[in-house]
């Protein structure tokens, strides 16, 4: 790489060996483990394809829950001060003053325009012509790029659709993602196809399957479908794709402190035991009559029986039934233990809610904060900002790793506990590197809550062991979980 290029924060060895492989290729994977410090090599990238005047635009697109910290952190932190730029951020329903800024990109700008947006709008017909008028009108010298491109592993969501499309527009694409492969290799495909079509080699994504998956027809009950059994010729995939992309585990370059596993073990109440109990036993009546031959439903009983062990469940009817637990008396136990920051994971609104109240109450107001779906993007970046100032009051970050387990950098804490854990392995991995990561000058322990003799042992042995639990739980292996019979303590 002979670009001169004055760097904001210097890079390590990793991420110069990332830009000199592949700053000024059309088409780009950064595939670098979280942690690794993927945002600073793409934004480092930007800035040399603008010094060398290859571009002049940067259309930034992340997920919901971290889009704005591109704006808030990441583009403050990294890009050059050599680089003359603006920014500019997506807001739906925006008010005067963001529809005025949002339209300001189309005015003449003497510098880099950085436009960031969060990857959801693409599923929405406002976003979806906001993209196709900026890859028409800015795309000829422009570069697009997504952080966390598994948002469009699903070749047939409108999202992957709409961005497959757009990105054809742009002179520059980037990938970034620590596991482009999070299910299986079919998620590969789209992701592909959005750096350019034909990248793989394949015209359609069946041709593609055909290549690389094996298929078979299979019956559960009642009923019949075609499922994904195997897979073949990885070896030539993994040639063609490190062609176009850069690798990057955490192991490899970086001297992180060691991650901790434990789990702290909480009993049932007889309230909680006896509806367990009733919801187990249907579950496995249905199960047997071929009533639950599809994931979703198997996912369905197991995600009633992990609501009951959180102290509550939500009926058909949509009521929401309460029962006396223990969990709640095992956190504040972790807690009181603990000296420091900590983030405590639940997937259930209610078990967030409910744990930054106790929290506050405890530990004085302002001592613990809610980051949830419904958490504005102005609130959401005051507690990551206040969490990470080591002198703020604010210790806890409770959260559902869903909403922000992708981009966050949380490393004052080197406590995670697992209050109700996510089915999604992704969603686990990256929740955990929200602390796991550059920055980290501690050992960071994980903690998850687990109910002897229930299925969250099974959930937590799963992810541990790698395994993406909604792709692999059916037929025999469902029935096992379900038979396994909690006790009280």
């Amino acid at each position: 790489m002979t670009v001169n290029y004055k760097f904001k924060m210097k890079p390590f060895n990793h991420q110069k060996d990332a830009l000199e492989f592949g700053w000024d290729r059309p088409e780009f994977g950064l595939f670098m483990e979280m942690g690794t410090g993927k945002s600073k090599v793409l934004l480092d990238n930007i800035g040399m394809l603008y010094q060398q005047r290859k571009i002049d635009f940067a259309l930034v697109l992340a997920p919901k829950g971290v889009y704005r910290n591109w704006v808030s952190k990441e583009i403050p932190e990294h890009m050059s001060d050599d680089v003359k730029h603006r920014v500019i951020r997506w807001v739906s329903g925006p008010n005067k003053k963001q529809a005025e800024e949002m339209r300001s990109v189309q005015d003449d700008f003497d510098g880099l325009t950085i436009f960031v947006m969060n990857v959801e709008a693409f599923s929405s017909l406002k976003g979806q012509k906001a993209g196709t008028w900026m890859a028409r009108a800015l795309g000829h010298n422009g570069l697009i790029a997504i952080d966390e491109s598994t948002t469009i592993k699903n070749h047939k969501a409108k999202r992957s659709k709409a961005l497959m499309k757009i990105s054809a527009g742009f002179k520059y694409r980037r990938l970034l993602t620590g596991s482009p492969v999070t299910k299986s290799p079919m998620d590969i495909y789209s992701q592909c196809e959005f750096l350019r079509p034909g990248l793989l080699g394949h015209e359609s994504y069946y041709s593609f399957q055909g290549r690389y998956a094996v298929v078979q027809r299979r019956t559960m009950g009642h009923t019949a479908f075609q499922q994904i059994v195997g897979f073949r010729n990885l070896d030539e995939l993994t040639k063609r794709i490190d062609m176009f992309s850069f690798r990057v585990l955490k192991k490899d370059c970086l001297d992180l402190p060691e991650k901790i596993y434990t789990a702290r073990y909480v009993g049932m109440t007889k309230e909680q035991l006896n509806m367990y109990e009733q919801i187990r036993r249907h579950a496995m009546v249905l199960l047997e009559d071929g009533e639950m031959a599809t994931a979703p439903a198997v996912i369905t009983q197991m995600l009633r029986l992990q609501q009951i062990m959180s102290g509550h469940l939500k009926t058909d009817e949509g009521e929401m039934l309460y029962f006396p637990s223990k969990r709640m008396d095992a956190l504040e136990e972790i807690i009181n233990e603990h000296d420091g920051k900590a983030i405590i994971w639940s997937r259930f609104r209610h078990d967030i809610i409910g744990m930054t109240e106790m929290l506050n109450k405890k530990f004085g107001e302002g001592s613990a904060a809610a980051y949830f779906g419904d958490t504005s993007d102005d609130d959401r970046n005051d507690i990551v900002t206040n969490f990470q100032n080591p002198n703020h009051p604010l210790k806890y970050f409770v959260g559902n790793p869903a909403t922000a387990g992708y981009g966050l950098t949380l490393t004052e804490a080197n406590l995670v506990v697992y209050y109700a854990n996510d089915f999604n392995l992704e969603t686990r991995i990256q929740s955990e590197d929200r602390a796991h990561r550059i920055g980290q000058k501690n050992n960071v322990t994980y903690i998850d809550l687990i109910c002897e003799g229930s299925i969250d042992e099974q959930i937590v042995k799963a992810l541990r062991a790698k395994i993406d639990i909604g792709a692999k739980v059916l037929g025999e292996e469902a029935k096992q979980w379900l038979s396994l019979k909690p006790t009280i303590k």
